[in-house]
């Protein structure tokens, strides 16, 4: 059994910027060889998340329309008031995704769905430089 832990550095816009990372992900595990196990994907941080989702600009609109819904970002949390900020609405978009998933892979391949991609999401208000761990643990 190997454990393997990269970092990919992500440039974002923030605002709800979705960013296919699929292929950091598979690059990794083509790299190293590995062929049973999983990728553990995290994101440094607690005003973005890790998700999966079909990659497409329908809902790469749909996603940040009803987050906004839910959780808008024109209103005043009590995270804005103890820190001086405005992005109290990050944090809790975060907190509802999660910063991490886990794939299993099998022959070398992400067990995806047609579909399906990884994403990370970036909630803060203003861009940011992310840091996305991979962690493949496997043989």
């Amino acid at each position: 059994m190997k454990i393997i832990t990269e970092q990919h550095i992500i440039k974002t816009t923030g605002n709800c910027d979705i960013v296919d990372i699929t292929e950091n992900v598979r690059y990794n595990l083509l790299t190293h060889k590995l062929k049973h196990g999983n990728a553990n994907v995290f994101v440094v941080g607690s005003t973005a998340s890790i998700s999966t989702i079909e990659y497409e600009p329908g809902l790469k609109k749909d996603l940040p329309e009803i987050l906004e819904k839910f959780i808008p970002s024109n209103k005043r949390y009590h995270h804005d008031d103890t820190w001086g900020d405005h992005n109290g609405h990050s944090h809790l978009r975060s907190t509802l995704f999660g910063c991490s998933q886990t794939v299993p892979f099998v022959n070398g391949e992400l067990l995806l769905g047609t579909w399906q991609q990884i994403i990370l999401i970036d909630f803060d208000e203003r861009p940011r430089t992310r840091k996305v761990i991979v962690q493949l643990i496997g043989e």
